[in-house]
C-alpha cells in the first residue's frame, strides 16, 4: 500500500505539472480523478499522517481570522519605474557606468505581471511557508491559500532539492478567470473587483482557502530570496531554467538580450500584443542578467540599481460628452455615467465611463458637451481624467444628481458622510427586483426553503413576479413550467412557500430589506414597537432614540416607509396571507442580571445560535447590540472572538460566555415559578 501511495502522489504531481503549468495535459480528466479518488481512499485507509506536499491536501480548513506576520529572511525590494525611451536610456547609461564598462550589456527581459508579489519557501523540496511582499521587510502569511494554487507545485521535482530555497515571484489572476468571477458577482448581487490585480489580491487573502481554489490564480516565478544547499547559476535566465526542472511556471515570454536596442525591440513587441496574452501585464522588467553583474550594481533603500521596471504609457484619448445619465444597480447604487462620443482607446471602442459619485461628478466637473481625456484605467474600466475647460461651450451646466430614481420614481437619498446616493424603493424598484427578492428570501427573513437566486432570476425575468407578494400567488403550473423544474421540485417550493407566510414581526421587516437594517436592528425594532402600524408612523427622532438605532438607519428606515408604492408592497404581503403572532412585551423580574442591559454577542457558541441567545437576552430583559462601546454593559463571547473581544477588554465591558448566560436563564426560569 505504501509503495503505490508514493507512486500515485508521484503520478498525480506529473500530471499536474503538465496541466496547470505546460497546458499540456497527458490524461483525461475521468482517468486522473480516478488517480486522485484511489490516493485519497488508500491514504485513509493507511492509518498514516498525510504530509502536506501531498496532492490530496491542496485546499485546507479555514484561516482563523488573521494573517500572521512574517519577516523576510532577503527583504523583497520594489522595482523603479521609467516611462519612455530617454529615461530607459538613462537607466542604461547608469548601469553601465556601475560596472565600469561601456560594452553592450547582457539584459534579461520579461512582462511586469500586474498582480500580487509572493515568496515560497522550500524546505528539502517541500513549501513551508509562502508570505506577501507586505512592506519589504515584513509579510503576511497565506500559505493555506497559496496552496490553492494549483500551479504553484506543494513539492518540487528534484530527488536532491536543496535545504531551502525561497522562490520569488507574482500571484495572477488570468482575464477569463476575471471575467468569470466578475460575472458571477454580478449575478449574485455582490460587489465587482475594478481589474484582476485587486482581484487576485482579494482572493488571496479569503480565510476559506477553498474560495482561493475556485478563484483559479495563477503563478509565474522570476526571482529568488535566501538559499541553502543551492548554488546560484551564472545568469538569471539560468536560474529560470532550474525553476523549469523543478516544476516551477516561468513565463515563456522571457527573454535574454544584448543592448539597449534590443531591449527597445522588445518593448515595442509587447506592446502591440500584450492584449493578446491572457494575463494583464502593465510594463516590462529589464534586469541585468548575469547575477556577478547584479552584485556588482549593488541596491539603493528600497530597490535594485540593476533593475528597472519600463511602465507602458497610460492610454488616453480625448472624446465629447454627450450626455450624463444615472444607473441604478442592484443595491440601489445611483451612479452617474457620462455617454461618449465613441472613441477607441487601448484597442477598445468606449462609449461611456462611470462617473462613481455625486462628488467625483463635482471635483472633476463634468459638463455635458465637454471634450475630456479618457483612460482605461488599469487596461480595464474606462474613465474620464480630466475636462479640457478651453473647450467648453459657452452655454454649459453643471451636472446635478436626481432627486427621485429614474426607474420607480422613490426619492434618492444620501445620508450625511456618505459618497453613494441611493434609491429607497428597494422593494418596487425594477432594477433593485432580483436582489431585494433573494433578500426576501434569505434564511434570516422569509427563510423560504429551495427558492434560490436562479429560480427567482428566472420568475422576474418571464415577468411572472413583479413584487415579493406575486411569489405566494404563483401557482403548481407556474412553478413547474420553468425550465429544468421537476413537478416535485414545484410543490416543494410552493409547499415552503405556504410555511413561509408564517412568520415573526421582526424576520419581516429585516425581510423588507431596509438599507442598514440587519437582524440585530429588526428584532430592536420588533421589540420595540411590537406592531407594525406604530413602527410605520415613527419619525426619525423616535427611532433613534431606541439603543442600537442610529441617525444613518432612522434616516433610510423613515424614508422607506414614507414611500407609498412600499407601503402598498407590505400591505399587498398582507393581503397574499403573510403574517405574524403579536409581539408579547416582556414581563422580566426587577432582579434579572440582564434587565435593561445591553449584550453583544461575538464568536461561535458552543451549543446555540446568535439567534437563539439573542432570545435567551431578551427573555432576560436584555437587549442585544451589534457593536462594542462603552453603552455595551456585557460581551457573550464564543469561539474566535476576534477584535470585539479587544475592545471589550479595552473597555472595561464585563465578559460571559455560554454557561453564565444558561446559568442565569436557569436561575430566572426558577424565580418565575
Amino acid at each position: 500500500m505504501t509503495d503505490r501511495i508514493a507512486v500515485l502522489r508521484t503520478l498525480i504531481r506529473a500530471h499536474d505539472y503538465a496541466y496547470y503549468v505546460l497546458d499540456n495535459p497527458t490524461v483525461a480528466d475521468a482517468e486522473y480523478d480516478a488517480l486522485m479518488q484511489e490516493l485519497r481512499a488508500l491514504e485513509a485507509a493507511s492509518g498514516a499522517p498525510v504530509p502536506d506536499d501531498s496532492p490530496t491536501r491542496r485546499v485546507g480548513g479555514k484561516a482563523d481570522g488573521a494573517f500572521a506576520p512574517i519577516t523576510h529572511a532577503v527583504p523583497m525590494l520594489s522595482l523603479d519605474n521609467v516611462f519612455n525611451a530617454e529615461d530607459f536610456a538613462a537607466f542604461y547609461r547608469r548601469l553601465q557606468e556601475r560596472l565600469n564598462s561601456d560594452a553592450l550589456l547582457y539584459l534579461s527581459a520579461e512582462p511586469k505581471f500586474d498582480g500580487l508579489a509572493i515568496s515560497l519557501r522550500y524546505e528539502n523540496g517541500v513549501l513551508a511557508r509562502a508570505a506577501t511582499r507586505g512592506d519589504g521587510a515584513t509579510g503576511e502569511d497565506v500559505t493555506a491559500n497559496v496552496r490553492a494554487v494549483r500551479t504553484i507545485p506543494l513539492r518540487l521535482l528534484s530527488d536532491t532539492p536543496p535545504a531551502v530555497i525561497e522562490v520569488r515571484g507574482e500571484i495572477y489572476m488570468p482575464k477569463a478567470a476575471f471575467a468569470a468571477l466578475n460575472a458571477q458577482a454580478l449575478l449574485d448581487g455582490g460587489k465587482t473587483f475594478a481589474n484582476p490585480r485587486n482581484a487576485a489580491a482579494g482572493s488571496l487573502r479569503q480565510l476559506d482557502p477553498a474560495i482561493t481554489a475556485a478563484r483559479q490564480l495563477s503563478f509565474f516565478a522570476y526571482g529568488y530570496g535566501a538559499h541553502d544547499g543551492f548554488i546560484l547559476p551564472a545568469t538569471y535566465t539560468e536560474l529560470l531554467a532550474q525553476y523549469r526542472t523543478w516544476g516551477l511556471p516561468v513565463c515563456p515570454l522571457q527573454r535574454a538580450l544584448t543592448g539597449a536596442d534590443a531591449a527597445a525591440a522588445y518593448m515595442a513587441d509587447m506592446a502591440v500584443h500584450r492584449h493578446d496574452l491572457p494575463y494583464e501585464i502593465d510594463g516590462i522588467v529589464y534586469k541585468a542578467d548575469r547575477f556577478a553583474e547584479q552584485q556588482t550594481a549593488g541596491f539603493v533603500s528600497r530597490a535594485p540599481r540593476w533593475a528597472v521596471a519600463w511602465k507602458f504609457p497610460a492610454v488616453e484619448k480625448t472624446t465629447i460628452v454627450e450626455a450624463i445619465d444615472v444607473q441604478v444597480g442592484r443595491t440601489g447604487a445611483v451612479t452617474p455615467v457620462a455617454r461618449l462620443q465613441a472613441v477607441e482607446v487601448g484597442g477598445v471602442t468606449v462609449t461611456n465611463a462611470t462617473l462613481h459619485n455625486a462628488d467625483e461628478v463635482a471635483r472633476k466637473d463634468v459638463r455635458v458637451g465637454d471634450t475630456v481625456f479618457v483612460r482605461r484605467a488599469g487596461d480595464v474600466i474606462p474613465e474620464i481624467v480630466k475636462v479640457v475647460l478651453e473647450k467648453r461651450p459657452a452655454d454649459s451646466q453643471p451636472f446635478t444628481m436626481p432627486t427621485h430614481c429614474p426607474i420607480c420614481a422613490s426619492e434618492v437619498i444620501r445620508p450625511e458622510g456618505e459618497a453613494v446616493a441611493r434609491c429607497s424603493g428597494g422593494l418596487h424598484c425594477q432594477a433593485q427586483r432580483v436582489q431585494a427578492l433573494i433578500h426576501f428570501a434569505s434564511r434570516k427573513a422569509l427563510d423560504i426553503q429551495g427558492l434560490g437566486d436562479k429560480l427567482i432570476e428566472q420568475v422576474v425575468a418571464n415577468g411572472s413576479v413583479q413584487s415579493p407578494a406575486d411569489l405566494f400567488r404563483l401557482t403548481l403550473d407556474d412553478w413547474s413550467a420553468l425550465p429544468r423544474m421537476a413537478s416535485k421540485s414545484a410543490q416543494n417550493v410552493l409547499d415552503a412557500l405556504n410555511a413561509a407566510k408564517e412568520t415573526t414581526l421582526s424576520r419581516f421587516i429585516y425581510a423588507l430589506g431596509i438599507r442598514e437594517v440587519g437582524n440585530v436592528s429588526a428584532e430592536l425594532l420588533a421589540r420595540h414597537y411590537r406592531e407594525l402600524p406604530a413602527l410605520l408612523a415613527a419619525d426619525e427622532e423616535d427611532l433613534q432614540a431606541i439603543d442600537g438605532i442610529g441617525p444613518v438607519m432612522a434616516q433610510y428606515i423613515r424614508h422607506f416607509f414614507l414611500d407609498d408604492a412600499n407601503r402598498a408592497v407590505i400591505a399587498d404581503l398582507q393581503a397574499a396571507g403573510v403574517h405574524w403572532p403579536a409581539v408579547e412585551a416582556p414581563v422580566v423580574n426587577a432582579d434579572s442580571p440582564l434587565a435593561g442591559k445591553t449584550v453583544v454577542i461575538t464568536g461561535t457558541l458552543p451549543t446555540m445560535s446568535r439567534d437563539t441567545a439573542a432570545a435567551h437576552i431578551a427573555a432576560l430583559g436584555g437587549k442585544t447590540g451589534s457593536a462594542v462601546s462603552k453603552k455595551t454593559d456585557y460581551l457573550l463571547a464564543g469561539d474566535k472572538a476576534g477584535s470585539k473581544l479587544t475592545k471589550a477588554q479595552e473597555l472595561g465591558v464585563a465578559i460571559i460566555d455560554e454557561a453564565q448566560l444558561l446559568a442565569w436563564l436557569d436561575e430566572h426560569s426558577h424565580h418565575a415559578e
